[in-house]
């Protein structure tokens, strides 16, 4: 199961990140010859692992008063409500 839970996660989150808005930021200081790409690297890397555990934690305690459900459709609906706001300001 925890394999299984890793995998699923793992390409989930790899496949939500590609192309967003974090690795534009990425390419973009990378673009720069004058900076570190290790520092680059490390510091979105571990801003994405600290994003992540906020996430987890969040997650966990709002899981305690909330049915999963509820969760899954609030979600739904916050990635329904970006899509839109993000056709109609472009």
């Amino acid at each position: 199961m925890f394999w299984q839970t890793l995998t699923t996660v793992f390409f989930t989150v790899f496949l939500a990140e590609m192309g967003d808005k974090t690795q534009l930021a990425t390419m973009m200081y990378s673009a720069d010859g004058d900076k570190s790409r290790l520092a680059i690297f490390v510091g979105a890397a571990s801003a994405l692992v600290l994003t992540s555990a906020i996430g987890v934690l969040a997650g966990s305690i709002i899981s305690n008063y909330v049915p999963e459900n509820i969760i899954k459709w609030a979600a739904g609906i916050g990635f329904i409500a970006v899509g839109i706001w993000t056709i109609f300001s472009a």
